[in-house]
């Protein structure tokens, strides 16, 4: 079993930054593929940044490319997304997730953290 807990949410103004965080337990970052989703109010859940298990392959969403960057830190067995020059579009509920078993980037994912909001001020 994995279990994933986000942090790092909150408020920040359009332009700003955040960084979240995806404390895994159960299973080492890197012998996992991991993934962030969001979901806005109204919307679907939806798959914004992705990384491999073996590091070597990585996905962004074009809504979020040039400004996300998804990285993982073994030694804190914690899961990262840096989030740049936010806008408020950007404003969900963001998941990670973690996946065990499919190779290259997944698109499915079998565990998942309890989310954290972030809100983008105009």
């Amino acid at each position: 079993q994995v279990q994933l807990v986000e942090s790092g949410g909150g408020l920040v103004q359009a332009g700003g930054s955040l960084r979240l965080s995806c404390a895994a337990s159960g299973r080492t970052v890197s012998s996992l593929a991991m993934g962030w989703f969001r979901q806005a109010p109204g919307k679907e859940r939806e798959l914004i940044a992705a990384v491999s298990r073996s590091g070597g392959s990585t996905y962004y969403a074009d809504s979020v490319k040039g400004r996300f960057t998804i990285s993982r830190d073994n030694a804190k067995n914690t899961a990262y997304l840096q989030m740049n020059s936010l806008k408020p579009e950007d404003t969900a509920v963001y998941y990670c997730a973690a996946d065990t078993l499919r190779i290259g980037v997944p698109l499915e994912y079998d565990y998942w953290g309890q989310g954290t909001q972030v809100t983008v001020s105009s």
